[in-house]
């Protein structure tokens, strides 16, 4: 008898053997690598294609262009490795290259650091050829290779100028200008347009003009201005003297004008310091000022002579230099009227641009230049401002001990040092007459007594002529009312 057939059986092995996973060939597996391999290239590709490109900062021009200018910027990327950096100055349908990493030309190109370089150079006229005056702008492209160079990033940057050629005018207005060896003088003048730095180059130094309507000419338009000038006491008499004008493009003229100046004889004086003075001064100083703290570290106490020369020679230059900075608060109108005043009824103990040895124990330690007057009366007599103005310094300085500035404006200021007290607080505005502190011996005062002297942007000139009315009156009021009547 045949088995009854199993067919239930065998159709459930059936099932269950089609149902098992198939191993995959090796072509399949070799397309899916490909496959994956392919989206990651893709992936890769299109993740290059967003990279960030190198940092580009411009550093020059900042907003102008003239006649001569400096184009200066840095690219930095990450890893060093720059493909390509273009600089190019559009101006409506112009463009005009101005650098190319392919051919620098008279550019420099510096190393800063392994990712950083810096791009330096000198542009004129001659380099921009169709520009025209008005707006224009820099386009600064710097690009980087990524994904082992198959793509690149790249950065630019646009940069807003405008693009000035035409130098300013410049018009000297007043007609002899006289000057003696430390003095001040005043020159009256038209520039334009008006918004150019002008004033006067003497040698190295400037003094600039300031609106003619804050010397009081009358009728003044925007155009005129005044400026105050010195030749210094360590200047030259025959150093050179122009007035100037220079634009925010850097364009600049110059014009010379009619002057003469007169030689002044300073005196040469030996100064004694001995032990008991040197103990009084040096420890009152370092006490106050930090300064001089600093600049005696490192000097044994028990050594006098070198004490006494670094603060005397080291803590006035720094004074100096605070002084130069303090002129910068000038106001830019006059403040003050008529002649100065001199300490009354005071003995003149020392001049203006007195040569001085200092002198210890017979021996020469030291030389300076004594800037100023000292004025002796009574002790602890009432010192009062010379002039109208404002206070622009009412404390402790170095070596000249308790000090009041004040601000007669347009450059103008006047120092009173040695004070035994302050009786003005910084942003007074001060009367002439009136009581701003009293004399004393502070800072490297040997004795009580004032000294006083007169600024010029910081630059210590001769009160004398300050102090008298016939000067004021020839080099400063007859010029202001002779322009005031163009």
């Amino acid at each position: 008898m045949l088995p009854k057939s199993d067919t239930k059986g065998r159709g459930i092995r059936d099932h269950e053997r089609d149902g098992r996973k198939q191993p995959m060939s090796l072509f399949s597996k070799v397309l899916l690598v490909i496959v994956l391999a392919a989206f990651s290239v893709v992936g890769a590709y299109r993740w290059a294609g967003r990279a960030l490109g190198p940092t580009v900062e411009v550093n020059n021009p900042e907003r102008y262009v003239g006649r001569t200018s400096v184009l200066d910027f840095s690219v930095e990327t990450p890893g060093g490795t720059i493909a390509g950096v273009d600089a190019v100055l559009e101006q409506g349908d112009t463009r005009i290259s101005l650098f190319s990493l392919a051919a620098p030309r008279e550019a420099r190109v510096e190393q800063e650091t392994h990712e950083r370089i810096r791009i330096v150079r000198t542009f004129d006229l001659n380099d921009l050829p169709g520009a025209t005056e008005g707006p224009a702008h820099l386009i600064v492209t710097a690009v980087r290779p990524v994904l082992y160079g198959l793509r690149q990033a790249s950065t630019s940057r646009t940069h807003s100028l405008e693009l000035r050629f035409e130098p300013p005018r410049l018009t000297v207005l007043s007609t002899q200008h006289y000057v003696n060896h430390g003095g001040t003088e005043m020159i009256v003048y038209r520039v334009t347009p008006n918004d150019v730095e002008s004033g006067v180059i003497v040698d190295n130094q400037i003094y600039p003009g300031f609106p003619a309507a804050g010397a009081g000419i009358t009728g003044a338009n925007e155009a005129m201005r005044v400026a105050f000038f010195a030749l210094l006491h360590d200047q030259e008499l025959n150093a050179p003297m122009q007035l100037f004008a220079r634009d925010p493009a850097g364009n600049e003229v110059r014009a010379d004008f009619n002057r003469r100046t007169f030689p002044k004889v300073f005196r040469r004086r030996q100064i004694t310091v001995g032990n008991n003075f040197i103990q009084r001064v040096v420890p009152a100083i370092a006490e106050q000022s930090d300064a001089a703290r600093v600049l005696l570290e490192g000097i044994p106490k028990d050594d006098l002579v070198a004490q006494y020369s670094r603060i005397n020679a080291d803590l006035r230059q720094e004074n100096a230099t605070y002084l130069l900075a303090l002129a910068k608060q000038t106001q830019p109108r006059l403040l003050w009227q008529g002649s100065f005043r001199q300490l009354g009824n005071s003995q003149v103990e020392s001049s203006f641009a007195d040569h001085r040895t200092y002198l210890y124990n017979g021996q020469a330690i030291d030389q300076q230049v004594h800037l100023g007057f000292d004025l002796a009366a009574t002790a602890n007599v009432a010192i009062l401002a010379s002039n109208h103005g404002i206070v622009v310094h009412a404390d402790f300085l170095g070596i000249y001990g308790n000090c009041v500035v004040i601000d007669h404006g347009m450059g103008l200021q006047s120092l009173y040092a040695h004070l035994s007290s302050i009786g003005v607080q910084v942003g007074d505005a001060v009367q002439q007459g009136q009581e701003i502190g009293r004399s004393g011996r502070t800072g490297l005062a040997g004795g009580d007594h004032l000294h006083f002297t007169t600024l010029l942007h910081g630059h210590p000139v001769t009160p004398i002529e300050w102090w008298d009315p016939h000067w004021i009156g020839d080099r400063i009021t007859r010029k202001i009312a002779r322009a005031s009547a163009r």
